[in-house]
């Protein structure tokens, strides 16, 4: 991941409720599936098998966020043990048949939790976070993004 994406993640991170979170794991997973086929097309089994653990540490993460209270985060859980189980298989075997298999259940997931990220009112999960303006000024083609206030309030609240 370049740098100016791990920034625009981070951006997004600070800002999103909880189903955007998801969604940016989702997205994230995807990325890192992309890397693992560069990786892999470049003979580089360390940065195959690094993408792999970034992947199994997004599907981790999401597995940890789910409340298996609920009948749905039974069959997400489910899912992502599947996924896993994948993950294991590809990082062993060193090919992208188990990748793609993951990155199929993703797209559907992903696809899924990006029609409902609409209904979901909830404010940003991190409170306190830095308030970032874009377009307020701007070079001849270039945007700058500004942080209002950066010194005061910095950390979050819980």
């Amino acid at each position: 991941m370049t740098k100016e994406l791990k920034q625009e993640y981070t951006l997004r991170i600070t800002q999103a409720n909880k189903t955007q979170l998801i969604t940016i794991l989702y997205e994230m997973i995807l990325l890192y599936i992309d890397e693992a086929q560069e990786a892999l097309d470049a003979d580089s089994r360390a940065d195959y098998k690094m993408a792999v653990r970034k992947i199994q540490g997004c599907v981790n993460e999401l597995m940890d966020s789910l409340h298996l209270e609920y009948d749905l985060a039974q069959k997400l859980l489910q899912l992502y043990l599947y996924i896993n189980r994948e993950l294991a298989q590809a990082s062993i075997h060193y090919d992208m048949e188990n990748l793609e298999h993951v990155r199929m259940v993703i797209r559907e997931l992903h696809k899924a939790y990006k029609k409902i990220e609409g209904q979901d009112q909830s404010g940003p999960v991190m409170g306190n976070s830095q308030t970032v303006y874009a377009g307020l000024t701007y070079g001849r083609s270039t945007l700058t993004e500004n942080i209002a206030d950066p010194a005061a309030n910095r950390g979050f609240c819980v």
